[in-house]
């Protein structure tokens, strides 16, 4: 299956460089240079991942992210040369899926966009779905969490905690969002409530707790679930 990727990006240096990237991931790449030429393209051309710069010359990238997720679905990467955390929550939240920090590594961004295809493309309804992860499986419909048939035990807030990040696996999750989705209510200290469940969570579902590879951490930010191979 041919993916189209769509790269909204106004330097030709960057651009050489996510095409390079993206060489053993996609052979059909749009370009557009400013926030409108992408906008247009997602609207005719509708693409299967969007790669967005935030310093575009016309319009704001968050308001393009915005923009983009009112008339399309497909995953959203933007490329960013801030380490704000408050700037990446609030990308988060305006509807993209991922994001990469200049200057990034070729094989750092290839990995995240097949990572976004991956998910985009094997993405369903979760009460259809079982998932596998490093040896962990994952019966969202019947609600049960084994590994090596072996069933581990959840609390009723690790559960919820767990579907939230599982049934959108690759996607990056701002602490509040999470908290929300979970406790449903958007008061009290969301980052230690979370500290601490992802903590025992991790201690049952992970190999190696220190070392995690289901649920991820983003540094200030949030938190996301690694997507099934």
């Amino acid at each position: 299956m041919t993916n189209t990727v769509l790269i909204i990006e106004d330097e030709a240096q960057i651009h050489r460089a996510v095409r390079a990237s993206l060489r053993n991931v996609t052979t059909n790449i749009l370009e557009a240079t400013t926030g409108q030429a992408g906008l247009n393209t997602v609207t005719t051309q509708h693409p299967d991942l969007i790669i967005l710069d935030l310093g575009l010359p016309d319009i704001p990238g968050i308001r393009v992210c915005q923009m983009i997720r009112t008339t399309s679905t497909a995953p959203i990467l933007v490329l960013t040369a801030r380490h704000d955390e408050a700037e990446k929550v609030a990308l988060l939240n305006a509807g993209a899926d991922d994001y990469v920090t200049k200057p990034f590594g070729t094989s750092e961004l290839a990995a995240r966009v097949a990572a976004q295809l991956r998910r985009a493309r094997t993405s369903k309804p979760w009460p259809e779905s079982i998932l596998t992860i490093d040896g962990l499986v994952i019966d969202l419909t019947k609600r049960v969490v084994t590994r090596s048939g072996v069933p581990v035990r959840l609390t009723p807030t690790e559960w919820t905690l767990l579907r939230t990040l599982a049934t959108d696996p690759g996607r990056v999750m701002t602490h509040q969002q999470i908290f929300e989705a979970v406790w449903q209510r958007q008061y009290g200290d969301f980052r230690q409530y979370l500290r601490v469940h992802i903590t025992n969570l991790r201690r049952k579902i992970e190999r190696d707790p220190a070392k995690p590879r289901i649920v991820i951490t983003e540094p200030g930010v949030g938190y996301r679930f690694s997507v099934p191979s």
